[in-house]
């Protein structure tokens, strides 16, 4: 099997040992990430961005995207990130987790990680 490694070239790729995305047995697999911006709802749209990088480099779309998992340090902001999910997925949703938790730095509101399929 084939597997290719998507870096974005950031921080803690080289600290923790990671990449943004590997592409492997007819799937995208995309690390956990986090955007940038005042509160969740505007920190999910960037991470949502970047994703969206990772997966066109992967040769895929948030289109075929099969499973998302949020993580937010307080359950009580994921939903005003809904209106941004509505509009990133709404057509295609995905099967979803949302997780509370802590995440690597205090200032991240949310951290989102996906799985889609090479189309």
């Amino acid at each position: 099997m084939t597997i290719r490694r998507i870096p974005s070239g950031g921080a803690y790729e080289a600290k923790v040992a990671y990449c943004r995305a590997v592409v492997a047995g007819g799937f995208a697999h995309v690390a956990g990430t986090v955007g940038e911006g005042e509160g969740a709802a505007a920190q999910c749209r960037s991470a949502l961005e970047i994703i969206g990088r990772a997966l066109e480099q992967a040769g895929s779309g948030f289109e075929h995207v099969v499973r998302v998992t949020y993580m937010l340090p307080d359950r009580g902001e994921f939903e005003s990130c809904w209106p941004v999910l509505r509009e990133v997925f709404g057509a295609n949703p995905p099967a979803a987790t949302m997780i509370e938790c802590g995440l690597i730095d205090p200032k991240y509101r949310i951290e989102i990680e996906v799985t889609a399929v090479l189309p």
